[in-house]
C-alpha cells in the first residue's frame, strides 16, 4: 500500500501535494511500470483522505501520461523510456544563486530614496472611490481597455491640465501607461533606431540607461544656472531632447522664459526634432505661480509632454501619461496602438474621478503644505547647527529636495562611506553626473520627503560629525 506522509504539504492544496509525491516515485523508479495502484477508496481510507482528492490525483496522472486505466481493474504505471526520465527533475530545485533580489536595506536615516508621505494618501476617500466604481457595474469595467486609456480619465486630465497648467488638451492626444519609464520607452519605440536623445547633465541616469536598453544612442548636455545649455545642444548630434524645465533633478533649477524658448527654436529648425517635457514634481510649488509649461507656449507642435501620479499619489498606482502633439498623436496609433494600455480600467475609473471631483486637486494642496513645512524643519535645523560654516544651500521652493553644497576636504567617496557607518543614506550630485566636475564636488542631494519630522535633529547631527574635521578648521 503507498504510504505518504502529508503533513509537509505547508499550503499546497492536497491533491498537488500527493500527485507530486506520486510522480517522483515513477520518475525515480520506485513504482515500476505496470504496477497496480491501490484502489480510489483503498488509498483514501488509508491515507485517511477524501475519495475526490484521490480521483483528482489519478485523473491528473493519467493526463499527464504517468498513469493508464484499465476498465474493471483499476490504475496502473506506465512505462516511461529511461533516457526521458532521466531529463526531467525529480525533485523540486534548488533555489538560484543569484537569482533573489537584494533586500532593500533599512537605514536610520535615508536622505537618498526619493519617497513619498504614504501618511497623507487619501485612503478613506481612495477607498470609498474604488468601492463606488465596482457598484456601479460599469460596463466599461469589463471591455477591453483602448490603447491610449479609458476616455473618463483622459477627459479628467486634460481638464485638470488646463485648470492646473493652462494646457489646451484634447483627450486623444493624452496616452495612459503604467508610469513614465514605460511610457518613455514606448516613445523611444516611435521615434525609431535612429534617434538620438539630449539628455541633461547632470540629470536623472535612468532614461539614459532605458535609452540603451534599446539600442538608442543619446548626448549627455551639460546644464547651466538655466538649465540645458542650448548652444551645445546645436553643436551636438541629437533630435529629440529629454528636458525638466520645472524642476530640474537633482538640482532644482527652473529653466527661464528665454532658455525655454531657444529650445523650442532649435526643435523647429528642422523636421522630426522634438522636446520631452518632463513635468515630475511640478505640482509641488511652494513660492508663485506654476511655472507655464513648454508645451503651452509651442505653437509647432514640437513638445511631447509627459507625467505621473507617482509622486503626487503613491508610486504602487504606476499611472503616468503622456501628451502628444497631432502629428505624432497619428504616428502613434500607425505605429504602436498595438500595444494593450498596462493600466486596470478599475484604476483608471477610480482615478478619473478622484480628480473630476476635485479630490486630487485638494489632495496637492495638503501636499504642498505638509512638504513645506517639512523643507522648512529641515532648513532650520541646517541654519542652526554649525554646518552653514561651511556649506550653501542650493533650492527653489519646489520639489522634495535641495542641494546641500559643503565645503570639505572630503571626496565625495569619502563622505558616502562615512555616512553609511552611520547608517545615514546620501546621494551626492556626482552621483547623477557622467563626467566628474569640481564645482559639483561635497554637494549632497537631500531627499526630505520620506524622513520623520522627529529625524531631522538627528540628521542634522550625523552631518556635523561627517564634516567635524572641516567643521574644526572654521571655530
Amino acid at each position: 500500500m503507498l504510504t505518504y506522509d502529508l503533513s509537509p504539504r505547508g499550503k499546497m492544496p492536497l491533491y498537488e501535494y500527493l500527485y507530486t509525491r506520486i510522480r517522483q516515485d515513477i520518475l525515480s523508479g520506485a513504482l515500476k511500470p505496470d504496477t497496480r495502484l491501490p484502489s480510489q477508496r483503498e488509498l483514501a481510507n488509508h491515507l485517511n483522505i477524501s475519495v475526490t482528492t484521490v480521483e483528482n490525483t489519478y485523473a491528473q496522472l493519467v493526463l499527464e501520461g504517468y498513469l493508464y486505466s484499465r476498465p474493471g481493474s483499476g490504475f496502473y504505471v506506465k512505462y516511461l523510456d529511461e533516457e526521458l526520465i532521466s531529463s526531467v527533475p525529480q525533485s523540486v530545485p534548488p533555489p538560484c544563486e543569484g537569482c533573489r533580489a537584494p533586500e532593500e536595506r533599512e537605514y536610520l536615516v535615508d536622505f537618498k530614496a526619493n519617497k513619498c508621505s504614504h501618511e497623507h494618501f487619501p485612503y478613506s476617500i481612495w477607498s470609498r472611490l474604488m468601492r463606488e466604481t465596482l457598484s456601479r457595474k460599469d460596463a466599461e469595467l469589463l471591455r477591453t481597455i483602448p490603447y491610449n486609456g479609458v476616455f473618463p480619465l483622459r477627459k479628467a486630465i486634460a481638464d485638470y491640465l488646463y485648470q492646473s497648467r493652462g494646457m489646451r488638451v484634447n483627450p486623444e492626444q493624452i496616452i495612459i501607461g503604467a508610469g513614465t519609464e514605460y511610457l518613455y520607452g514606448r516613445l523611444l519605440q516611435m521615434f525609431g533606431p535612429d534617434t538620438i536623445i539630449a539628455i541633461e547633465e547632470p540629470g536623472y541616469k535612468k532614461f539614459s540607461e532605458i535609452s540603451s536598453s534599446q539600442g538608442i544612442l543619446w548626448d549627455y548636455i551639460p546644464i547651466d544656472e538655466s538649465g540645458m545649455r542650448s548652444d551645445r545642444l546645436r553643436s551636438g548630434r541629437a533630435n529629440v531632447v529629454h528636458v525638466s524645465p520645472a524642476n530640474h533633478f537633482p538640482t532644482g533649477i527652473v529653466m527661464p522664459i528665454q532658455r525655454r524658448l531657444e529650445l523650442l527654436e532649435w526643435a523647429s529648425d528642422r523636421e522630426r526634432r522634438y522636446l520631452i517635457e518632463d513635468d515630475y514634481d511640478s505640482e509641488l510649488r511652494y513660492a508663485g505661480k506654476p511655472i507655464p509649461t513648454i508645451f503651452s507656449i509651442d505653437t509647432r507642435n514640437k513638445v511631447v509632454y509627459m507625467n505621473t501620479f507617482s509622486k503626487s499619489l503613491v508610486p504602487s498606482i504606476r499611472i503616468g501619461y503622456l501628451v502628444l502633439p497631432p502629428y505624432l498623436v497619428r504616428r502613434y496609433q500607425q505605429t504602436l496602438s498595438f500595444y494593450s494600455c498596462t493600466v486596470s480600467a478599475f484604476e483608471q475609473l477610480t482615478l478619473a474621478r478622484f480628480i473630476a471631483e476635485g479630490h486630487f486637486e485638494r489632495h496637492i494642496n495638503r501636499l504642498k503644505q505638509y512638504y513645506k513645512g517639512k523643507r522648512d524643519s529641515m532648513l532650520r535645523a541646517i541654519r542652526a547647527s554649525r554646518l552653514p560654516r561651511i556649506s550653501t544651500i542650493q533650492e527653489s521652493n519646489a520639489g522634495t529636495h535641495f542641494l546641500l553644497r559643503m565645503n570639505t576636504t572630503l571626496s565625495d567617496e569619502q563622505i558616502k562611506q562615512a555616512a553609511e557607518a552611520r547608517n545615514l543614506h546620501l546621494a551626492l550630485l556626482s552621483d547623477y553626473s557622467r563626467y566628474q566636475s569640481l564645482s559639483s564636488a561635497g554637494t549632497i542631494v537631500v531627499n526630505y520627503a520620506g524622513i520623520e519630522s522627529e529625524k531631522i535633529p538627528l540628521a542634522v547631527s550625523i552631518l556635523e560629525e561627517i564634516f567635524q574635521t572641516d567643521l574644526g578648521k572654521n571655530y
